[in-house]
């Protein structure tokens, strides 16, 4: 009998199995367009190749009496059309399976991700690898160096470790750096003093998709246009972007009611302030929001508030601080002798908690940036999330801006105001959608 290599969970992965649901699959789709017709068969090869070099990848989730854990697996991945909706679910505990799909579609080469396996960042090594694999066979450019290691060239500015020795089934970085003793210094730099989270905020509501699946709206523009707005401002492209999605909301809403606040959650890539070149969950979220109604309400103040409250959370010291609260409590020792059904309820209760203080979602992968010559043959990037509220992912590659909205609902009242705003400052905005309706699938899917 093999014996199987296995590892607990790591305590961001947790919260995704007791909060997955019937709306929200918590998968993730990670997209790059190449500049041509992708070829099945030679995808299939890359995808090989590049399966063998990510041991985490062969990962099937398995359950214990206290705790899930994942445990390796001889599964092998088949690259296939897009033939389902987005981020359809891929865990089914009934029939353990591997936790990401590769899916093509035209020139689009898709990976969809369980959010228990991997983090964007983790999920972005893994495409661009494969992305690198397939332009090597499908141009036989020998310019193009075989096992390509992107970690190092797109999301590890001080440097990845060599072999990639991250993508180790067991390598869990919450357990290397928030278990023992403190790493950061005390941040010394005086920082504008954050605003206390609210315990409600505005919960935008709307009509369900028929069967549940994710609306999804892709947005395409010049990244630098975009990026000279937020700079007009003085912000972070990120917080101009959250801001004009609060505004938005607001001018989309009937009536917004007592509750005038918005509020988002923003997550934040750990590896920048801890070096890990671990694929698995590594990372933090920020709460960000604003109050209509008690002052100027323009998008440059508003995100500027919400870059002053957004900088002094994103320190070393504070995520630091916020993940050794959660980790603890996860390993208390009352929690630890809780069967993993009652662990899932009481992560359930949380998350429902948490749900309470946001409006939306924000996550930005930042800029993207490929070895030549796989650069020139790669287009627009993208990404976007199953989601329980409305959300907004924004990524950048070849000077092109993808900002992707999905949401559990029909409506797109917001995203037209958001388009609206931008093309009246200039910005040339292409829009593509996912159907929904009966009416809308007559027709194929275009995302």
């Amino acid at each position: 009998m093999t014996r199987r290599n296995w590892v607990r969970l790591d305590n961001a992965s947790n919260i995704f199995l007791a909060a997955r649901s019937e709306t929200d699959s918590k998968v993730f789709r990670i997209s790059a367009e190449m500049d041509h017709e992708v070829e099945p068969e030679l995808l299939q090869t890359a995808l090989d190749t590049t399966y063998d070099r990510y041991t985490l990848y062969h990962a099937v989730l398995r359950r214990a009496i206290f705790w899930y854990y994942l445990q390796d697996s001889d599964l092998r991945p088949e690259a296939t059309p897009d033939d389902q909706y987005t981020c359809a679910e891929i865990y089914d505990p009934r029939r353990p399976g591997l936790l990401f799909r590769v899916i093509y579609h035209h020139r689009r080469i898709n990976l969809e991700v369980f959010h228990a396996l991997s983090d964007g960042t983790g999920a972005l090594w893994f495409l661009t690898d494969l992305v690198a694999e397939y332009t090597r066979l499908r141009y036989r450019q020998q310019d193009v160096p075989e096992n390509t290691d992107t970690a190092q060239l797109i999301a590890q500015p001080g440097g990845a470790a060599e072999d990639a020795v991250g993508r180790e089934l067991a390598e869990d970085s919450f357990k290397q750096y928030f278990r023992g003793k403190k790493r950061t210094e005390p941040h010394r730099e005086k920082s504008p003093p954050s605003v206390p989270a609210t315990k409600k905020a505005y919960r935008v509501k709307g009509t369900r998709t028929p069967d549940h699946r994710t609306r999804a709206v892709e947005l395409t523009m010049p990244a630098k246009e975009v990026l000279a707005l937020a700079r007009s401002e003085d912000i972070s492209l990120t917080m101009y972007l959250t801001a004009l999605f609060f505004e938005a909301i607001r001018r989309s809403s009937d009536d917004m009611g007592k509750s005038r606040t918005l509020a988002a959650t923003v997550p934040v890539n750990l590896r920048q302030f801890f070096p890990s070149v671990s694929p698995r969950n590594f990372f933090a979220t920020v709460r960000v929001e604003h109050t209509y109604g008690k002052g100027p309400d323009d998008i440059g103040t508003v995100g500027r508030e919400l870059d002053n409250q957004f900088r002094p959370k994103a320190t070393p010291e504070a995520l630091e601080k916020k993940v050794r609260r959660f980790a603890r409590f996860e390993r208390s020792p009352m929690l630890r002798i809780v069967p993993r059904p009652l662990k899932d309820v009481v992560l359930r209760v949380i998350n429902w908690v948490n749900n309470r203080g946001l409006s939306v979602s924000v996550s930005n992968l930042g800029r993207v940036t490929l070895p030549e010559p796989v650069e020139s043959h790669v287009g627009r990037m993208g990404f976007h999330v199953s989601a329980v509220r409305p959300q907004m992912c924004a990524m950048s590659h070849a000077g092109l801006l993808t900002v992707s909205f999905t949401s559990p609902f029909v409506e797109t009242d917001h995203i037209r105001e958001f388009v609206r705003m931008l093309t009246s400052q200039g910005v040339d905005v292409s829009v593509v959608a996912t159907r929904v309706t009966e009416a809308e699938l007559v027709e194929d899917s275009e995302i």
